[in-house]
């Protein structure tokens, strides 16, 4: 006869009865919100939340649920909302790791820069969005530099370079064109470069149909350089009197995505992504202003140089100025990918 209050030793299990074990052993489980504060490698637990078997994973940092989605990549995760966001603000991987899974991507491609005395400010990189399916591959994603700015002193008339392209999913958003010098039209682009100081009222460079819009023309000769067109707007005219015109504003669309991966040009609390460059003055204490989403601008006087587009926005560089040391124009900024899906 036993002792009346002691419990049986516990009885070391071995591989074989495990194997030979028909009912199941019971794990711990509980919501999205309950997952342990400080997890530890080889942690497994049931998300009644998500209705996986899911493991912590100290490589990625990350709950990976069995038979779930699950993708890596970018600069910065973020978890907001219900939804994952994955920024890339360099060039890198988005790995579907398991699963599969139809994700929203934000592509903005890189600005163009201002033009060289007389010039017209650089348009926007193009805009590109939608969803897709994704499953569990590498996706390279390509972020579209700025057009460079020509920083010699030499009084030359030279467009603005325009922006690289940017790419995810197979799909491109087309880098923003270079402004036009004095004399020149903008080039194409994304969104299209303003003109140079021109005798003619035509458009600028031509923006890519579902991604931008076109650059401004020059009215008259002493007339300012025009705006780079933006993706919310056409670039603004230059006028007579050396009046440059402003670049062209950017979109607010994906604002939402902007605050909660701190991205996009914070306009009052609304981001805004790929305005237009400023155009550069001539004989004129008028300023330009560049188009909210990054766009760089002209500021008074014939030797203020154009500013440079924001980084990671997309924006357009403002046009040079009059003098040798005022003529350079800004680069583009550099351009920007987000990713995300519900969680």
């Amino acid at each position: 006869m036993g002792v009346i209050g002691r419990q049986p030793a516990a009885i070391p299990i071995s591989f074989d009865d495990i194997q030979a074990n028909t009912g199941a052993s019971k794990v711990a489980s509980g919501t999205t919100a309950q997952r342990p504060g400080t997890p530890t490698t080889d942690m497994i637990r049931k998300n009644t939340t998500t209705g996986y078997l899911e493991y912590y994973d100290p490589t990625s940092g990350q709950w990976i649920g069995i038979g779930a989605f699950s993708a890596n990549g970018g600069n910065t995760t973020i978890d907001s909302g219900g939804y994952r966001y994955h920024t890339f603000t360099s060039s890198g991987t988005f790995q579907v790791v398991s699963g599969a899974k139809t994700v929203d991507y934000l592509v903005v491609a890189g600005g163009g820069g201002g033009g060289k005395r007389h010039a017209g400010g650089g348009g926007a990189g193009g805009v590109v969005s939608g969803s897709i399916a994704a499953a569990a591959q590498s996706y390279a994603v390509v972020i579209g530099a700025g057009g460079a700015k020509d920083t010699s002193l030499v009084q030359t008339d030279l467009p603005g370079v325009s922006g690289s392209n940017s790419t995810v999913f197979g799909i491109t958003a087309i880098g923003g064109g270079g402004g036009g010098a004095n004399g020149q039209d903008g080039l194409n682009g994304g969104s299209g470069g303003g003109d140079g100081e021109r005798t003619n009222n035509t458009p600028g460079g031509l923006g890519t149909s579902g991604q931008g819009n076109n650059g401004g023309g020059s009215a008259s000769s002493y007339g300012g350089g025009a705006g780079g067109g933006g993706a919310g707007a056409v670039g603004g005219y230059g006028n007579g009197n050396g009046t440059p015109g402003n670049g062209g504003v950017g979109t607010s669309a994906f604002s939402a995505w902007g605050a909660v991966t701190s991205t996009g040009d914070n306009i009052g609390g609304t981001r805004y992504y790929a305005g237009g460059g400023g155009g550069g003055g001539y004989l004129t204490t008028v300023s330009s202003s560049g188009g909210y989403g990054g766009g760089g601008y002209h500021p008074a006087g014939d030797n203020s140089q154009g500013t440079d587009g924001a980084a990671n926005t997309g924006g357009g560089g403002g046009g040079g100025g009059q003098t040798a040391n005022g003529s350079v124009g800004g680069s583009g900024g550099s351009g920007i990918v987000i990713i995300r899906y519900p969680i």
